[in-house]
């Protein structure tokens, strides 16, 4: 088998926070030995989340067996994942805004054409559903967990109370045309088509201002691991929160 050095587009400070948490995992569970030290356990699970490397290649680039890539990267993923801000901790973020923004994307995920509850119909393949809060600027604030793909946007945000969170916490958010009805907190585009006069630069406007928000989408499918899931649809909660902790951390 041939091998080849390779880089990873992420700082050394990502890493060395990362061992650190492993290492006072290991501290606290009694943990004397392992096959790894913490600074290549924390390697091996950003090569897998940053660079979406399978289990097979990572076994063999870091002379493990794959079972034990496999223990290594779901132990630090469940840390990481702890530290991802719930919906209640973002409200204080958002509080400090003078707007957010409200989107949702669709996961991929390798399911077959039998399992319809996680078949999108907008994006015409089988996901995930996760709603995604970012600031003015477009920066991440918030993922939900992860819901099957056939979950109507408004459907998801009423599932994690997102419309009611942000009338509580009395911030404006703009979101598009999936979230009619949601609620007074959230701005929508004027319904209707060849609008013109005011109701056209009101959704031009309106577009302008929500498409800051894919940067926030961006910003997640960096992770190459994201942009085609293959594990248990159980572990995409615990993977998109362990990225959103990574980034916010950044």
């Amino acid at each position: 088998m041939l091998a080849y050095p390779s880089a990873i587009d992420l700082s050394s400070r990502t890493l060395q926070d990362l061992s650190a948490l492993l290492a006072g995992h290991r501290r606290r569970i009694g943990s004397r030995w392992r096959r790894l030290t913490c600074g290549r356990q924390a390697l091996l699970a950003l090569a897998h989340l940053r660079c979406g490397d399978t289990y097979a290649r990572l076994a063999s680039g870091f002379r493990v067996g794959i079972a034990t890539v496999y223990r290594y990267i779901r132990e630090a993923v469940d840390l990481l994942a702890a530290l991802a801000p719930t919906l209640e901790q973002a409200m204080e973020t958002v509080r400090k805004k003078a707007y957010v923004i409200l989107d949702g994307t669709v996961l991929p995920i390798d399911r077959i054409a039998a399992d319809r509850p996680y078949y999108s119909g907008k994006r015409k393949y089988h996901g995930m559903n996760v709603q995604v809060i970012a600031d003015p600027a477009g920066r991440l604030i918030w993922a939900s967990d992860a819901l099957p793909g056939a979950t109507h946007d408004l459907t998801a945000a009423r599932t994690h109370g997102i419309p009611t969170a942000l009338s509580a916490a009395d911030v404006k958010c703009w979101a598009d045309k999936a979230y009619q009805s949601a609620g007074p907190a959230i701005r929508v585009p004027i319904r209707g088509k060849n609008l013109r006069g005011w109701h056209h630069r009101h959704n031009r406007d309106h577009t302008k201002i929500r498409s800051l928000g894919e940067r926030a989408m961006a910003t997640l499918k960096c992770w190459r691991v994201l942009r085609k899931l293959r594990c248990s649809t159980t572990r995409i909660t615990s993977i998109v929160r362990a990225v959103v902790a990574v980034e916010l951390a950044r």
